[in-house]
């Protein structure tokens, strides 16, 4: 699918598609993004105009978060860089920006955000990049008979109450971060299935909790903690109505006070389920891999996994169809921190490039490395990696005198190390020596690292020995996916019952034009050789992590 800006001739129609609130925005606050994407209501691939703001997280007391008010700072932000857009492309006035016909929000998934009777939240947001709940993951995994990630919303409430927090004496919700803003927006405590599904497991219907594993752990923390049920968030499926926008809600937005209240909202979802819509990813033996702060892949199963496996989370797609996820919490950061390393050696040489222009130069040189990359091992955990068993996270470079070290091998070392946890956790789904065996057509993978065509998407072809896909939409990401559940929405309104999947294929991605590459056998040997250098290594990150 080619995703396509509005431009020239179309410009007068683009003007009149926002001025009339033929549109639908999408909000997406990722790991260092908060990014807002309009688009046409009835031709999903125009984008209309798009905004940013950047943020980052803090580790205070142990323990990453961001504070609320950058939360509303950055939506603000976004929004206003957004309207700024579409003034600059299409001549639109900010103040003629008063309706949009349908909104959806979708943030970064699973950690914990616990809050009052009144609203008040009781402690700094935990984000997903938190370590701190083997205790209680191990324990509600052995509860519940399925894997509870360190990550997962019951995992933190669970943890709170080992730890005796005393904010649970008060605690009356807890919800993930797409869901606090969808109820900041709109007044309803509402939550899309796949963004639920990071908080408890989904039973088996696909649209609600598993009640049985509820009673479970009501048993288990009676007394310490109120009745699960009330503290979780209803589950909504795609295409449901999940609300509209207040008058309150609209001020937060738009301080301005042109967007007008009323508009309705889709459910809020999860950054993997948006990445999924964003992929077309929704079918089962189809799956995607989202690359950015975190790297995840995500499968759809065409039938329950046999064994239970703490590298693999069973969530849902936005529609409620079970899908196996490998998350990692190390993607992209540490290859843009040496990007930025080289970038600052071009700009003190006399030679300035451009972020994007380090990018591809390192990316290209990358694809001319070894299959092996020379016997060099890259580590990119900034943080702990449930899957290769690391607590905490040190970033490493590791040859032995007789490697070849060049500017190429480095970058495909770095390039591989991305994709190396996952591609741990891929091979137990994949592999039938692990009891799945589960079938992959395609995947499709979007994220910045995908911009630069066909090097970051060949190696994960190796990688997962896999064909891989790339689109249009490999760089939108997110936003675009939840500003398409947005257009959804109002498709479900006129026309109740059709699917998403048949939605998306009949009419988001009825033209779509990807690029797939298939597995090298030669890139595809040569990274097995390297995750079996990077299997063993991992001993040595982890004295690192105990040692520095």
């Amino acid at each position: 699918m080619t995703l396509r800006p509005s431009s020239g001739t179309a410009t007068d129609a683009a003007a009149a598609a926002i001025r009339t609130g033929r549109t639908t925005l999408g909000i997406e606050l990722g790991s260092t993004r908060i990014k807002a994407c309009l688009i046409d209501a009835d031709d999903p691939a125009v984008v209309l105009a798009v905004g940013a703001h950047e943020w980052e997280n803090r580790l205070e007391d142990g323990l990453w978060t961001y504070a609320l008010e950058d939360v509303w700072t950055g939506l603000r932000a976004a929004y206003a860089d957004l309207v700024a857009d579409a003034q600059r492309r299409h001549g639109v006035d900010p103040a003629e920006i008063t309706a949009i016909g349908a909104i959806g929000v979708s943030a970064m998934m699973h950690g914990y955000l616990a809050f009052d009777a009144h609203g008040e939240l009781l402690v700094p947001f935990r984000t997903w990049r938190n370590t701190n709940t083997a205790a209680a993951a191990a324990e509600l995994t052995e509860l519940f008979g399925v894997n509870i990630p360190l990550r997962w919303s019951v995992a933190h409430l669970r943890q709170a109450a080992l730890d005796g927090e005393p904010h649970l004496d008060r605690i009356a919700s807890i919800t993930t971060l797409a869901g606090h803003v969808h109820e900041r927006l709109t007044g309803r405590r509402v939550l899309g299935v796949g963004d639920a599904s990071g908080m408890f497991p989904i039973g088996a219907s696909g649209a609600d909790y598993d009640e049985d594993l509820i009673a479970r752990f009501d048993g288990l923390s009676a007394g310490a903690v109120p009745p699960l049920r009330a503290l979780l968030p209803e589950v909504l499926p795609a295409g449901a109505d999940a609300g509209a926008l207040t008058a309150e809600g609209a001020r937060l937005l738009d301080p301005s006070g042109a967007l007008r209240p009323g508009i309705p909202f889709c459910p809020a979802e999860g950054d993997a389920g948006t990445g999924m819509v964003a992929t077309n990813a929704v079918a089962p033996r189809t799956g995607n891999v989202s690359a950015g702060t975190s790297i995840f892949a995500m499968v759809v199963l065409e039938r329950p996994l046999v064994h239970t496996h703490h590298e693999l989370d069973l969530v849902t797609t936005p529609a409620g169809d079970a899908v196996a996820m490998v998350h990692c919490n190390n993607g992209a950061s540490e290859l843009a921190a040496w990007a930025s390393l080289f970038g600052r050696f071009a700009a003190a040489s006399g030679t300035p490039l451009s972020s994007d222009a380090v990018f591809e130069v390192l990316l290209r040189e990358a694809a001319d490395g070894a299959t092996d990359a020379g016997g060099i091992l890259a580590y990119n955990h900034l943080a702990g990696e449930p899957i290769a068993g690391l607590p905490a996270g040190r970033p490493l470079v590791v040859r032995a005198p007789e490697a070849e070290f060049s500017l190429a091998n480095l970058m495909r070392a770095h390039v591989y190390g991305m994709f190396g946890t996952l591609a741990l956790g891929m091979n137990v789904l994949t592999d039938p020596r692990h009891g799945e065996g589960v079938a992959i057509d395609r995947m499709f993978a979007h994220g910045g690292v995908f911009r630069t065509a066909g090097v970051a998407q060949r190696m994960l072809a190796a990688a997962l020995n896999a064909p891989v896909a790339v689109g249009d939409t490999a760089a939108e990401g997110g936003a675009w996916g939840i500003a398409v559940l947005a257009a959804y929405r109002r498709r479900v309104a006129a026309q109740p019952g059709i699917a998403l999947a048949d939605y998306l294929d009949g009419t988001v991605f009825a033209d779509a034009a990807v690029s797939v590459v298939q597995p090298d056998p030669a890139d595809a040997a040569g990274f097995a050789a390297y995750l079996d250098r990077y299997r063993a290594g991992l001993a040595v990150e982890a004295a690192a992590v105990t040692a520095l």
